[in-house]
C-alpha cells in the first residue's frame, strides 16, 4: 500500500493527472511542467475533432518516387491535418525543404520520424553509416553506444527529425530470423537491455525521442513481417523471460515510445491470427495495464504485408486505435481511418476520452521536443554535415571496440613484422583491408594457395556483402574448402567480416586464430587492420549463441602492442 502511495505521489508531482507522456526532458521544473500543460490544454482546446483525429496519423514521405507522390503527401498534410511524417529514401536536402514547407502549413507542428537504427544512413545514402546493433552488442563499454546515438541525435536535429524509431530490443534467438538478425543487440537479454538503454539515453539526452521495438518481441521469427504474419508460439513463461524481458526492464526508464509489431502471439491473444498491433489484449491489457507503460504507443508500419494483406486501409487504422495505439504509422488510409474512428466513437465502441488521452500525450511530447517553436532547417551542406571526419573517427572506434577474438592458439596476434599472406574469400570488396595492411601482406586468390610457402602466417578474410542488414551470412562451400586446405600446413588467422553466425557451420578446430569483425565496410576493415597490427585493444564479446562451441559472451582480451 505504501509503495502505491509513493508511486501516485511521484506521478502527481511530475505529470498532471491526464498528461502522462513517458518522455520528459532533463531538469524539468514545476514551472516548465505548468507551461507544458498550459500549451497542451490550449492547443487541444483549439483543435476541431477532425484535427484531433489527424494527430493520430503519421504518413511516409519519399523523395525518390516522383512528384505525384510528394503532391499526395502535401495534400494529406494540408487536408487531413496529420500529426507527423516518417522520412524515407532518399534526398536529404529535398526532405529538409519539404519538411520546412509542411511544418509551415501545419496548425500543430509535425512530429518528424525516421528509422535511423544505424543512423540516418538507413534512409539517406550520402550520410555516414553507424554499426548495426549486433555489432554494438559486442562492445563492452556501453558508454560508446551512448556516444554513437548522441551523434545520431545531432544528425537528426540537422535534418529536422524529432523521433528515431530505435532501438530494436528484440532478443535474436533465431539465427535464421530474416528481418531482425543484425538489427538486434544479440541473444542475451541482459546485454540487449544494457545496450538498448545506452542507445535510447543517447538519443533522449539530446532531445530526440526513442522508441523500443518490436513489442512483444520479434527475435524468434522465421517470417518477414513485411511480407506475411509471423507467429511466435512460445508459452507465457518463455515470453516473460526472453521476448518480453527487455520491454519490462525498460518500461520505467523514461523511453518515449514503444512500437508494436505485426506478430501473432497465441499465448497473449486468444483470437486466432490477430496481430499484436491490433490486439487490445496485447496493447491495452498487457502493455498499458499490466506493464503500466505511459509513453507513446505506435504501430509498426501499416503498409507491411503482415497486416496490409489482411485488412483494408482505414479499417486497419481504426482497429489499431481501438486496440490502444496512440499513433498509426505509415498509414495508407488517413481519411477513411478518421471516419471509422469517429464512427466507433459515435457508436460508443471507443470513448472520446481515448482521443483526448492519445492526442494530449502526442502534444505534450511535441512540446517537450521543442516543437511548439519550430525553426526551419537549412539544406545547405547537408551531405557533408551528415558524413565527415567526426563520424568516421567515432565509427572506427566503435568497430575497434566490437572486434571479438574467439581464439589465438599460436599467439599469432598482434602481427610482429613477419611476412603475412592474405586470402580474401566470399563476394564482397576487400581492398580497403588490403590497403590498410599495406606492404606487409601478399594477396593470394583462393586458387593460388598452393603457392604459399608451408608454415606461413595466412590471414583468411570472409568478406560478406553488407550492403543491407538482411544479406545472407552463410559461407560458401568453396570458401570452406579453401580454409580447410590452408589449415593443413599454414598458420591461419580467420577474420570474419560479417555476422558471427557465419561461423555456425565452419570447422575452426584447426584454425589458430579467429577474429569476428561483424561487418564488411571501409570503417570496419580499417579498424580490423589496426587491431591486427597491435595498434588498438581487442576486447569484444560474442553477442549471440552461434553453436554449441561458440557461445554468447565468448572473447579474449588482447592488449595493444607497446609503442617503442
Amino acid at each position: 500500500m505504501k509503495k502505491l502511495v509513493y508511486t501516485s505521489l511521484f506521478v502527481f508531482l511530475f505529470l498532471s493527472s491526464k498528461l502522462t507522456a513517458q518522455y520528459t526532458p532533463q531538469n524539468l521544473s514545476k514551472d516548465d511542467l505548468r507551461k507544458a500543460n498550459h500549451w497542451v490544454d490550449k492547443t487541444y482546446k483549439h483543435l476541431s475533432q477532425d484535427e484531433r483525429l489527424g494527430q493520430l496519423f503519421i504518413v511516409a514521405l519519399y523523395t525518390n518516387k516522383g512528384e505525384n507522390e510528394i503532391s499526395n503527401v502535401r495534400n494529406i498534410v494540408v487536408k487531413e491535418k496529420i500529426g507527423g511524417l516518417i522520412l524515407m529514401q532518399d534526398d536529404a536536402a529535398r526532405e529538409i525543404n519539404l519538411v520546412n514547407e509542411f511544418q509551415q502549413k501545419s496548425k500543430v507542428p509535425l512530429m518528424i520520424g525516421m528509422d535511423a537504427e544505424w543512423g540516418v544512413y538507413q534512409r539517406i545514402a550520402t550520410a555516414h553509416k553507424f554499426p548495426w546493433a549486433m555489432t554494438l552488442g559486442a562492445i563492452q563499454d556501453k558508454n560508446l553506444i551512448h556516444q554513437m546515438s548522441a551523434k545520431i541525435a545531432e544528425d537528426c536535429h540537422r535534418m529536422g527529425i524529432n523521433w528515431d524509431f530505435a532501438p530494436v530490443v528484440d532478443v535474436n534467438t533465431n539465427p535464421d530470423n530474416p528481418i531482425i538478425g543484425n538489427r538486434s543487440f544479440g541473444s542475451e537479454v541482459n546485454n540487449v537491455i544494457s545496450s538498448a538503454l545506452a542507445y535510447a539515453n543517447g538519443l533522449q539526452d539530446n532531445n530526440i525521442l526513442a522508441a523500443i521495438k518490436h513489442f512483444p518481441g520479434h527475435g524468434d521469427t522465421s517470417t518477414d513481417s513485411h511480407l506475411d504474419l509471423p507467429v511466435v508460439s512460445h508459452h507465457l513463461e518463455r515470453l516473460n523471460t526472453i521476448e518480453l524481458a527487455p520491454f519490462k526492464a525498460l518500461m520505467n526508464k523514461g523511453i518515449g515510445g514503444v512500437m508494436v509489431a505485426h506478430l501473432y502471439v497465441p499465448a497473449l491473444e486468444s483470437g486466432k491470427g490477430i496481430p499484436a498491433s491490433v490486439s487490445k489484449n496485447v496493447i491495452t491489457g498487457l502493455l498499458k495495464d499490466q506493464l503500466g507503460y505511459k509513453g507513446l504507443i505506435i504501430t509498426d508500419a501499416l503498409n507491411m504485408g503482415a497486416v496490409a494483406n489482411k485488412y483494408k486501409p482505414g479499417e486497419l487504422d481504426a482497429m489499431a486505435f481501438k486496440a490502444g495505439n496512440d499513433i498509426m504509422l505509415f498509414s495508407q488510409g488517413v481519411s477513411e481511418g478518421k471516419k471509422l474512428i469517429q464512427k466507433a466513437i459515435d457508436n460508443g465502441e471507443i470513448p472520446q476520452s481515448r482521443v483526448e488521452e492519445s492526442v494530449k500525450k502526442i502534444l505534450l511530447t511535441k512540446y517537450f521536443l521543442g516543437l511548439d517553436k519550430y525553426s526551419p532547417r537549412n539544406p545547405d551542406n547537408i551531405n557533408s554535415d551528415l558524413n565527415n571526419d567526426s563520424h568516421k573517427i567515432l565509427v572506427q572506434n566503435l568497430y575497434a571496440n566490437a572486434l571479438t577474438l574467439i581464439k589465438d592458439d599460436k599467439n599469432l596476434l598482434p602481427l610482429q613484422g613477419k611476412q603475412v599472406y592474405y586470402v580474401p574469400l566470399e563476394e564482397a570488396p576487400y581492398q580497403t583491408f588490403a590497403n590498410e595492411m599495406s606492404s606487409g601482406i601478399i594477396i593470394k586468390k583462393g586458387n593460388e594457395i598452393n603457392t604459399i610457402p608451408a608454415n606461413s602466417t595466412v590471414i583468411v578474410g570472409f568478406h560478406k556483402d553488407n550492403t543491407t542488414a538482411y544479406k545472407p551470412y552463410k559461407i560458401s562451400e568453396a570458401s570452406k574448402k579453401v580454409l580447410a586446405e590452408l589449415t593443413k600446413n599454414q598458420n591461419i588467422i580467420l577474420t570474419v567480416f560479417g555476422s558471427a553466425y557465419a561461423l555456425k557451420d565452419i570447422d575452426i578446430s584447426k584454425v589458430s586464430t579467429v577474429l569476428v569483425s561483424y561487418e564488411n565496410n571501409d570503417d570496419s576493415m580499417t579498424a580490423t587492420a589496426d587491431a591486427l597490427k597491435g595498434q588498438t585493444k581487442i576486447w569484444g564479446r560474442l553477442p549471440v549463441l552461434v553453436n554449441d562451441e561458440l557461445k554468447a559472451g565468448m572473447g579474449i582480451d588482447l592488449e595493444p602492442k607497446a609503442k617503442k
